[in-house]
């Protein structure tokens, strides 16, 4: 080897060792299974719908979805778990509504729900129904309302059940009687279904119930249905009107589900989970089936997510203030 062409060798290795060196490649994501944390027991809506976008979500991304519940404490106790789980991308919350009431509920959590989780959609919404035993002298909500008054005037007031204090139900009655300007008692009860037999067995006399669980029953004739909480009328009970439509001006209320995931997880897997997510609910099955469990398939954006639950938290935390909502 001639001098210059030493030089030549000893410049390109002193070149190529000033160059940085290439990025180890990163392995896909998923490349193990996922991790969903479900904030309810199993039976319960977002509970059913997380186990019916399961395969079809596996199938998608190439690796199964573990669906694994912690129910308890307004759902704190599965979001504390994913709130501390690593952003890697293996575990995402399963939620429904109660993560905008927990924050204004729940002291002394060891996390901040506006700050700890990535919104990643919103799953579905379920439409409530003001539903009351067969009983009540009213047949219509306009009547309903004009009985609601006339009790509470008189120092006796309806009494309502709810699903537990804090629950969906439970703000969809408060919001409803802050816009109807007069009160009821509350009845809190431990789920929806102890809630409805209350109900159909004449204990209390109205109820916020979700479409699937009082639907079957205002079509028989056991419950009475008013009105739904939507700011459309429901295909279900294409005849029952909406609370907007009886004068409470800007109503609307729902049941919802979603994902989350913890803070810091990177913007790749959070969109491709958003992809997954709503490709798992834009299935011809996937919307059959929730809609004959009275669930509306939504699979919005990631941002318009996050705007949304963050509304919903500051409306909740407004109404907990104002009606003095607590879990005792």
């Amino acid at each position: 080897m001639t001098l210059s062409t030493q030089r030549r060798a000893l410049l390109l290795t002193a070149v190529a060792g000033a160059l940085p060196a290439p990025a180890i490649a990163q392995a896909p994501w998923p490349s193990r299974p996922i991790r969903a944390i479900v904030s309810f027991p199993p039976g319960g809506a977002i509970d059913s719908v997380t186990r019916l976008i399961a395969p079809a979500l596996g199938e998608v991304l190439g690796q199964p979805l573990v669906v694994e519940n912690r129910p308890g404490a307004t759902g704190t106790i599965a979001a504390s778990a994913v709130a501390s789980a690593p952003p890697d991308g293996t575990t995402f919350l399963f939620d429904a509504s109660s993560h905008s009431a927990a924050p204004h509920l729940v002291r002394n959590l060891a996390f901040n729900y506006a700050t700890a989780f990535e919104p990643v959609t919103q799953l579905t919404s379920v439409p409530l129904i003001v539903v009351a035993h067969p009983s009540v002298p009213a047949n219509t909500i306009a009547e309903f309302l004009a009985l609601g008054r006339a009790r509470a005037a008189a120092g006796n007031p309806l009494v309502y059940a709810s699903s537990g204090n804090g629950s969906a139900a439970h703000y969809a009655a408060v919001l409803f009687l802050q816009q109807a300007g007069w009160e009821a008692t509350h009845v809190p009860f431990r789920g929806g279904g102890p809630a409805v037999q209350a109900l159909l067995s004449g204990t209390v006399q109205f109820h916020f119930g979700t479409a699937a669980s009082s639907t079957a029953l205002v079509q028989e004739g056991r419950m009475k249905g008013y009105a739904v909480t939507t700011a459309a009328r429901i295909p279900q009970l294409p005849e029952t009107p909406t609370l907007r439509e009886a004068g409470l001006a800007g109503y609307e209320w729902i049941e919802w589900g979603g994902v989350f995931a913890p803070a810091g997880t990177p913007a790749p897997i959070l969109d491709r989970m958003n992809a997954a997510l709503r490709e798992a609910l834009a299935l011809p099955a996937t919307q059959d089936r929730l809609r004959q469990i009275g669930m509306v398939p939504v699979a919005s954006s990631r941002a318009d997510f996050a705007r949304y639950v963050a509304e919903q938290r500051e409306l909740l935390g407004r109404l907990t203030r104002e009606a003095n909502v607590t879990l005792d």
